[in-house]
């Protein structure tokens, strides 16, 4: 099974960036900063091969959306972990 990575992203911010723009949590609704935000994909999956043929690859790859989780969501629904 593989390990949850830990609070990593990778990004730093600093005076030369300017005003950073916020997004809303996917699952709480929260506006936080895209920066701290961890971003997820959610969807359906179709396992019905015949509802799949009919749909076509065109439509099944419409049933994914991209959401933007806040740290606190992140950690409780599993994302990530805290770093100890």
């Amino acid at each position: 099974m593989a390990k949850k990575e830990f609070y990593k992203r990778g990004w730093h911010h600093t005076k030369h960036r300017g005003k950073e723009s916020t997004v809303a949590c996917g699952f709480c609704g929260r506006i936080v900063p895209k920066y701290k935000t961890f971003a997820v994909k959610k969807g359906l999956k179709l396992t019905d091969p015949v509802l799949r043929k009919a749909l076509g690859k065109r439509k099944i790859s419409l049933l994914t959306e991209k959401l933007y989780a806040c740290p606190s969501c992140a950690r409780f629904h599993r994302i990530v972990r805290k770093k100890r």
